[in-house]
């Protein structure tokens, strides 16, 4: 195998996150799905957007979080993802490359805007997204570069961007640039209403390129249309190599051949806003992963991760997580 440089390329929608808190009624009234992602054109967007105060905004996007995540631990991450030459887009920029990302994707000088997601949190920690893709939608085979991809231990992949045809195309190209030089893939599920939209193809998708997954309870069974969870656990065994399931307060559990591994959550005394805490949990098994550890530390890892997020508003650490881990994990008995 040829040498690499970054321990994650990461691929996804490049998004700047708006987040505000509402009440259950604020999403009643306007008949606004909750605890779901919803995809919605600019003017929707728009008029939601009015309606809120907003609480912070921050560059998003699912799987760029998770690279940012994987800088916080130390780690050397990339991010391909495609925005638009606008104010939102410079401060995507600028953000990603402090958070220790390098970030090369063109971007784009006419058509649509850098893409935003306006963040609901209610009184319960949960996030309700609504969602205009813009720019995002636009990455192609063009914005794949192999250089890139062959630098990468692991090519990390949302799945969000089967949500556009043009995206598919180049999620694609990275994959086989990646079997090319003999590199992990790892996809995550991202949303059950994409997964709902996209199932047969995801499926095929897995099964021809994905050696890790991710996913939370709902999606790996809405996956297979299966409403028990322990019989989507036996269903996905045979496709990939790796499956890291989140279960919320009950942890997470790891599928590794004929080996199941369950890892409890963290505590968390005071959830504030659970935007994020998947993608960070990505970012702690991932970063594991490229540290050679076992995977029931690599799911420690992730918990402890997702553990900070959740005590903030916001998708990106507060704090430096290779420390917060660090401690967490020596105070577990475990190598820091």
């Amino acid at each position: 195998m040829s040498e690499t440089y970054y321990d994650i390329v990461g691929i996804g929608n490049a998004i700047v996150d708006v987040l505000a808190k509402v009440g259950d009624g604020f999403l009643r009234e306007r008949d606004l799905p909750k605890g779901c992602m919803t995809l919605m054109d600019a003017k929707t967007a728009g008029e939601i957007y009015a309606d809120i105060v907003p609480e912070r905004v921050v560059p998003g996007g699912s799987a760029a979080n998770t690279v940012a995540g994987i800088a916080s631990l130390g780690g050397t991450p990339a991010f391909i993802g495609k925005i638009h030459d606008d104010e939102l887009g410079q401060e995507f920029t600028r953000d990603i490359g402090a958070a220790g990302v390098d970030f090369f994707t063109t971007p784009l000088t006419k058509g649509p805007m850098t893409g935003r997601s306006v963040v609901l949190v209610t009184t319960d920690a949960e996030r309700s997204m609504f969602t205009y893709l813009g720019a995002a939608t636009h990455l192609t085979e063009d914005d794949i570069d192999e250089n890139i991809i062959k630098a990468g231990k692991i090519i990390y992949i949302e799945g969000y961007l089967w949500d556009t045809e043009c995206c598919q195309g180049a999620l694609i190209k990275a994959c086989k640039l990646a079997h090319k030089h003999q590199r992990k893939i790892a996809f995550t599920l991202s949303d059950t209403t994409c997964i709902t939209r996209n199932r047969e193809a995801i499926l095929d998708f897995i099964t021809e390129y994905v050696d890790v997954l991710f996913a939370n309870e709902e999606e790996i069974k809405a996956l297979f249309a299966e409403e028990d969870f322990y019989k989507s656990l036996d269903l996905i065994k045979p496709l990939v190599e790796i499956a890291a399931i989140t279960r919320g307060i009950k942890g997470s559990v790891v599928v590794n051949g004929r080996t199941k591994t369950f890892v409890e959550a963290e505590i968390v005394k005071d959830v504030v806003d659970s935007t994020g805490a998947g993608d960070l949990y990505a970012a702690g098994f991932l970063y594991g992963m490229t540290q050679e550890r076992s995977l029931g530390t690599c799911a420690m890892i992730g918990s402890i991760a997702a553990a900070e997020i959740i005590t903030h508003y916001g998708a990106r650490p507060e704090v430096s997580l290779r420390g917060f881990v660090r401690n967490k994990l020596r105070s577990y008995g475990k190598r820091g």
